[in-house]
């Protein structure tokens, strides 16, 4: 596996979590990463991503001021914080990336990103 997320769970609504997006076999520097969930019977979803070149992000409107991404080069990981969580945030979350891109530029569109992790469950419950 070379890219993969961590962190999930059960959480609160209202509470916080944060997601982890690690790669085993390249750097995570060199490419621009993005977030993505999928609900039961709902289709996949990008949230937000973080470019390659200087690490501009990019939200969509609903989790906007919710959701922050951001990179830990020396643990050659991608955060995903997550707060103000309600149960319709529950999903599995996947990360991806996309290489070498050398932009400032990125999207969460699950068509431009070609390495996938393994998903992880966060459950928003009280």
């Amino acid at each position: 596996v070379q890219l993969q997320a961590f962190g999930g769970g059960l959480v609160q609504p209202g509470g916080a979590l944060r997601l982890s997006c690690a790669a085993s076999r390249y750097t995570l520097s060199d490419a621009a990463v993005a977030w993505f969930r999928q609900a039961p019977g709902k289709e996949r979803e990008g949230l937000i991503c973080i470019s390659e070149r200087d690490g501009t992000t990019r939200s969509r409107d609903s989790v906007k001021g919710r959701f922050t991404i951001s990179r830990d080069n020396a643990k050659n990981t991608v955060w995903l914080q997550m707060s103000s969580l309600s149960p319709e945030d529950t999903a599995v979350y996947y990360c991806a990336s996309r290489r070498f891109t050398r932009s400032s530029f990125c999207t969460y569109d699950s068509s431009d990103y070609f390495q996938w992790g393994q998903g992880t469950l966060v459950t928003v419950s009280s």
